[in-house]
């Protein structure tokens, strides 16, 4: 099982979510929430709203999301789901918890308590350099205040 830390459209109450949940693709575990220990900056962009993370670290925000353990099958669908090398890279990066429901190992179990662990992380380093100048956000949601939902892949 490998850990992994979403923080856009797959988190719980957004767009793909479903995924997450759809035991054909593979199994994934919600253990508990966190944020980035580095900055980094979260924008949503595209004509679609995708939000990325753009692989800039000490810029933007600690950004929030999800930590979820997944087998697998989960991770390779999760690899193609997220374009993974060409649009999002799948990287380890400290993830700082703040919440933790996890049942696992005594090593999970103490990286929570001691509140950091490593976790892949779908963030990007192929991006219109303009992007950089985009708003940074601490966290996404596909209606929040910044008006840009995202628009699924099936009304594309």
């Amino acid at each position: 099982m490998a850990r992994v830390f979403v923080y856009g459209t797959l988190k719980k109450g957004q767009p793909n979510y479903k995924h997450m949940i759809n035991t054909a693709k593979g199994l994934a575990k919600f253990q508990g929430r966190g944020r980035t220990v580095e900055k980094y900056p979260l924008v949503i962009a595209g004509k679609y709203n995708i939000p990325y993370m753009l692989n800039i670290p000490g810029t933007g925000h600690h950004v929030a999301g999800e930590i979820y353990t997944v087998d697998d099958q989960m991770l390779q669908f999760l690899d193609e789901f997220e374009g993974c090398p060409d649009m999002y890279q799948r990287t380890l990066m400290r993830i700082e918890v703040v919440e933790w429901e996890g049942k696992g190992d005594t090593g999970e179990a103490r990286a929570a308590a001691e509140g950091i662990m490593e976790c892949f992380v779908y963030s990007t380093t192929t991006y219109p350099p303009e992007w950089v100048g985009l708003p940074y956000h601490d966290s996404y949601d596909s209606s929040g205040k910044h008006g840009l939902s995202y628009i699924l892949r099936e009304s594309r």
